[in-house]
């Protein structure tokens, strides 16, 4: 607290990796035309689901439940603690009678979809419409309700299916994103139509680009805005044949590119094997000039459960990567190896090894980049980023010492066994500790590198964060200090989780990088105008 007195205690469940005692669901239905509770027969599942680390969504949704439209039947996963199993049931909501379905297994994490769970169940015709990367790739299978057993693939390939996002049970049909399937960029996701006995698979949304659509109710119509991160939407009226029947508006940025704004430039690098292809966007001052010699930064997010890059539509700003750019740097961001929506072996490439944190690819990228363009200067290279971003950097500056000179690092989660367990869980495996003290985790934890320790670290976090608490920078502070490192700290009270974009971190993140990367002088106590003109 910054208050005068005695500080207020704020306290929260929040078990660790290896914890006996962990959140668990307890299944029960309320039923509300009377005074009715009616617990399901089984045993309490763990707190987890088959989409995020945890069985709330982004929004706060119960995932992993779906009730039958006349509500007479409760369908739902139980996943297990480690991720790697799910159990489809039913459930009569009346009786609390539980069955099984059918299950799968995955050697690292199973997942049902990507964001949002794909798994239907078509109580009408007993049918099931679930989701697998058992062949590598994300997609949908049609399974018997009654017995579990297998009907057909409904849709197969070198590709993912993204997103359901409308059954036609009479039709006998199914609609959903996808992506990797045409050529272009594997990130952008298309819409498509397919039957459930898997034939007739069409392509709706045609333009290469990123597509966000909107169903209509019916499934007869739909609005598709297209873009990319180079180029402004188009949103057009199409019908379910993917036909066009209107053009509903085309963005204008003419102000956007007066002001001065430049769009990124889409890069495509090698991995680490030196085969796979990876996508990221690469932003330039807006007073480039190709015969200087620029610093490069590479922001990154190492996932497991997101990339660096973000959305693939379009959008003016992505983050602060553009503003770094204009002071004199080349920012790059890079989806490597180990984060989601290409194939499963990709995703898991550093299942159980989350020190990677892809860093292998982000350095080979950025040699291959400096090796196309003369205008980038490797011997100048940073690094930054937030909560598995600040991980990462911190990481990488370990890591790779001789490589990045200088590294942000903000709320990072630098060690996962301080992380909640359901995420260390998820992707490092349950906890395992060995005859000699070691544990299956020391090859993430950042505070054991700490001798690597060459160029210029900044820490941040917020001392009330509760999702990753400040005692995980804390555990890297403390071995810095006893193996007498130079290294530089911020900490912000009274805040929590979501402090990188605030005016002073903003400040103090593009002050570090021009001073120690640039190395020019920044203007003492900049402030920012945060006032926006009129229109």
């Amino acid at each position: 607290t910054t208050n005068v007195g005695h500080p207020k205690l704020e306290a929260w469940k929040y078990p660790l990796p290896g914890d006996s005692l962990i959140f668990r669901i307890h299944r029960v239905v309320i039923h509300l035309d009377g005074p009715k509770v009616v617990r399901l027969q089984m045993p309490p599942d763990p707190h987890r689901s088959s989409v995020t680390d945890h069985v709330a969504s982004w929004d706060g949704t119960f995932l992993d439940v779906e009730w039958s439209p006349d509500g007479s039947q409760l369908a739902f996963l139980s996943n297990s603690r480690d991720h790697k199993e799910a159990i489809l049931r039913v459930a009569d909501p009346e009786t609390g009678e539980v069955r099984k379905v059918l299950e799968e297994r995955e050697e690292t994490f199973f997942e049902s979809g990507y964001r949002n769970s794909n798994w239907h169940v078509l109580k009408e015709s007993g049918e099931v419409i679930w989701f697998s990367q058992r062949s590598d790739w994300g997609h949908l299978y049609l399974y018997n309700l009654e017995d579990g057993q297998l009907k057909n693939p409904i849709t197969h390939g070198e590709w993912n299916v993204l997103q359901v996002l409308k059954v036609d049970e009479k039709g006998r049909t199914v609609y959903f994103t996808g992506a990797g399937r045409e050529a272009g960029d594997p990130y952008f996701q298309y819409l498509y139509r397919v039957n459930l006995d898997g034939s007739g698979l069409k392509l709706l949304s045609p333009d290469s680009a990123n597509h966000e659509i909107s169903l209509s109710p019916s499934g007869e119509y739909f609005v598709d805005s297209y873009s990319t991160p180079a180029t402004p939407p188009v949103t057009v009226l199409r019908n379910n044949k993917g036909e066009k029947l209107l053009t509903l508006e085309e963005a204008d940025i003419s102000r956007l590119l007066a002001s001065g704004w430049v769009p990124p430039l889409p890069v495509t690098v090698k991995a680490r094997d030196g085969e796979t292809d990876l996508y990221g966007l690469l932003f330039r001052p807006a007073n480039f000039d190709p015969q200087k010699k620029y610093p490069i930064i590479n922001y990154i997010y190492p996932g497991p459960q997101a990339g660096s890059v973000g959305s693939r539509s379009f959008s003016a700003s992505r983050r602060d990567n553009q503003a770094l750019a204009n002071l004199g740097f080349i920012v790059v961001a890079i989806d490597a190896m180990g984060t989601p929506m290409r194939s499963k072996s990709f995703h898991a490439a550093y299942y159980g090894n989350m020190g990677d944190n892809g860093l292998p690819d982000q350095v080979a990228g950025m040699k291959q980049l400096a090796g196309r363009y003369p205008w980038i200067d490797l011997e100048r290279a940073g690094i930054y980023g937030h909560s598995g971003g600040g991980f990462a950097s911190t990481d990488a500056i370990l890591r790779y010492p001789d490589f990045f000179k200088v590294a942000v690092s903000g709320a990072g989660n630098h060690d996962n066994r301080n992380y909640e367990d359901d995420w260390g869980e998820k992707w490092q495996g349950l906890l395992e500790n060995n005859p000699d003290g070691t544990t299956n985790y020391d090859n993430q934890a950042n505070q054991l590198l700490v001798e690597n320790l060459k160029g210029k670290l900044l820490l941040t976090h917020g001392t009330m964060d509760t999702n990753v608490p400040v005692y995980n920078t804390l555990l890297v502070v403390d071995k810095l200090i006893e193996a007498n490192k130079d290294f530089d700290l911020v900490l912000f009270p009274n805040r929590g989780h979501g402090f990188a974009m605030e005016p002073y971190m903003l400040r103090k993140r593009w002050d570090y990088f021009v001073k120690n990367l640039l190395g020019a002088e920044p203007p003492k106590e900049y402030e920012f105008n945060l006032s926006r003109p009129r229109p």
